[in-house]
């Protein structure tokens, strides 16, 4: 796949419609890449002008802020914030909740001001004006769909509604778990418990979380996160179901069903 970098494209004397936040995890995260390819090959097919940053985005610095290294926090923000107002960066779109987050609320009093929205937002819109057409009876007609709310995506920003209306244009049938929108319960990977050992307790609480999902007899676990993605898949294969039940980014469903 080509993509431009924002570099490239300053050289061609050309700005993009909106830069896109690959993040850590879709960077270097296998799982997560196809996560990240699948998203660009949708901006792709409707025509969308966009650019990555490449060598030169740096992480957010979201888990080293909420493992509590402040420091190490502001200075990558920075760095990050530097190189976005140098091109002039206005729009950005990113896969991971903790990168939107992290973007949208706590870049500004650090000098980075930008419109950003998550992936899910955008491909709601592209749903809705069009740009985006789905096959008719595609993969996921009639099948069973649970989508499992990202801490971030939801309780922290109130995003609800856009993920579910994308998985509803895919002519599924959406299955809630016990626990979802304002009470979903974290997959255990926030706050960056994805890199750090497990505290003493009973049970993990992907594992819960996985056999909330798995008791809606959905055939598929729809997630807006990487970090999410990874928790659902180890509890799916912790319960040896991998064969039966898949757990998909909803950009990964979207480009599967599209024209």
């Amino acid at each position: 796949m080509k993509v431009p970098s924002m570099a490239e494209m300053m050289a061609a004397g050309e700005m993009p419609e909106i830069l896109f936040w690959v993040g850590c995890a879709g960077s270097f995260d296998q799982r997560a890449q196809k996560i990240t390819k699948a998203f660009a090959t949708i901006l792709d097919k409707v025509g969308m002008k966009f650019a990555i940053l490449g060598k030169e985005e740096a992480c957010t610095g979201d888990p080293a802020r909420r493992a509590g290294n402040e420091f190490l926090f502001q200075m990558m923000a920075y760095q990050n914030i530097q190189i976005l107002n140098g091109y002039g960066i206005k729009k950005i779109v990113t896969t991971c909740p903790h990168c939107f987050n992290t973007l949208k609320n706590e870049y500004p009093e650090l000098g980075g001001n930008y419109d950003v929205i998550h992936h899910t937002t955008l491909l709601q819109q592209l749903i809705d004006e069009g740009k985006i057409k789905l096959k008719e009876g595609g993969d996921f007609k009639g099948k069973k769909i649970s989508y499992h709310d990202s801490c971030y995506l939801g309780r922290a920003n109130d995003i609800y509604e856009a993920p579910r209306k994308v998985l509803e244009a895919l002519d599924a049938e959406l299955v809630e778990m016990k626990r979802c929108r304002k009470n979903g319960l974290c997959c255990g990977a926030g706050g960056a418990q994805m890199f750090k050992e497990d505290e003493p307790g009973d049970k993990r609480i992907n594992i819960e979380r996985t056999e909330e999902a798995l008791a809606t007899g959905a055939s598929f676990i729809a997630s807006a996160c990487p970090f999410c993605n990874t928790m659902m898949m180890d509890g799916v294969k912790n319960k040896e179901k991998e064969n039966d039940v898949q757990v998909l980014d909803v950009a990964e469903m979207i480009v599967a069903s599209m024209l």
